[in-house]
């Protein structure tokens, strides 16, 4: 089968089309046939091995363990091991594996659930990582109840996107933070209001929100702390900017620290996509709630520039690559 691979850590040009053995499949596993797989900073992170805290969660000092990249995934189940009862030859699946940027992955069917109808697999790819994240952040540890004030910060990224929706769907009054050429998508998406960074400081304390859902990851948590209210919750997704060191992991660990230490709550969230989670998000978008936001695609062989392009994060919804 082909697949991208890389052997070393480094930027795009260490991705490699080539031809692989397929993948074995356990008793508890099943085989998919991948038609499309998601693009994130998450696929970026693992390809570059940085910041250097990231290859301390397994996944290889020296050179990655993983030689196929990617997460994200849609496709159709090929074969399923001897213990898997939920998934049968032929189902539309969209989910997480180890190694979706190939023609076919292996997959556990808790990372798994049923293709929205209503979406194309190309669509379906660009949930799984972002979907759940966003959920994680506003719902898990933001607790967002209805009738509370949510910004998002980064309102236009893969993340961001999805939390404008979520948020709407948990009935709060959402304010969502972009760029000036992102502003109408933002809008689109639902925000009640929405603030273009480059021209306003929403930090100055003018306005307080009782939940701060921050996906872009570059300012201080003092300055983020002064658009919280006294007692309302910030909630940090994922590690962008900073050193080669921690990177933007750097903010989720003081965070942690200064947590107990104050009045506000703030939190940090890794996600990962549980099969309730993708269920849930399936019921939303086949509602009609929530409905991906998809920038570019572009083919396997073309992985690498699509990771290129991938703006660790501040691009304008999701990157898919199809298979």
């Amino acid at each position: 089968m082909k697949a991208m691979t890389q052997d070393r850590y480094g930027s795009a040009d260490v991705l490699v089309l080539d031809d692989l053995a397929m993948p074995v499949v356990g008793d508890d596993e099943l085989l998919i046939r991948v038609h499309a797989a998601g693009v994130g900073p998450d696929v970026w992170h693992l390809m570059t091995g940085l910041p250097y805290f990231v290859r301390l969660m397994g996944l290889g000092l020296r050179k990655p363990k993983a030689r196929v990249p990617g997460w994200d995934v849609a496709g159709s189940v090929e074969t399923v091991g001897k213990d898997v009862t939920d998934f049968h030859p032929g189902d539309e699946v969209f989910g997480t594996c180890r190694g979706s940027f190939a023609e076919f992955a292996s997959a556990r069917p808790e990372t798994l659930a049923a293709k929205p109808a209503n979406l194309t697999f190309e669509q379906a790819a660009g949930v799984p990582v972002s979907g759940c994240t966003a959920l994680h952040g506003l719902r898990d540890e933001g607790e967002l109840q209805a009738g509370q004030t949510a910004l998002i910060i980064g309102a236009s990224g893969g993340v961001g996107t999805f939390a404008v929706q979520l948020a709407k769907v948990f009935g709060a009054h959402v304010t969502g933070v972009c760029s000036t050429t992102k502003v109408d998508l933002v809008r689109s998406l639902g925000a009640d209001d929405v603030i273009d960074y480059t021209r306003e400081d929403f930090t100055d304390g003018r306005q307080r929100y009782e939940l701060i859902l921050d996906t872009a990851g570059r300012r201080p948590l003092s300055h983020l702390r002064r658009a919280l209210t006294p007692k309302g919750t910030l909630v940090i997704v994922g590690g962008e900017g900073g050193g080669r060191l921690t990177g933007g992991f750097e903010r989720q660990l003081r965070a942690a620290l200064l947590s107990p230490f104050v009045g506000q709550r703030l939190r940090a969230v890794m996600s990962t996509a549980r099969q309730e989670d993708l269920r849930y998000l399936k019921d939303v978008i086949e509602a009609g709630e929530v409905t991906p936001v998809i920038s570019k695609t572009y083919p396997l062989a073309e992985a690498a520039k699509a990771l290129s392009d991938a703006d660790e994060g501040h691009g304008r919804g999701k990157t898919v690559i199809t298979v």
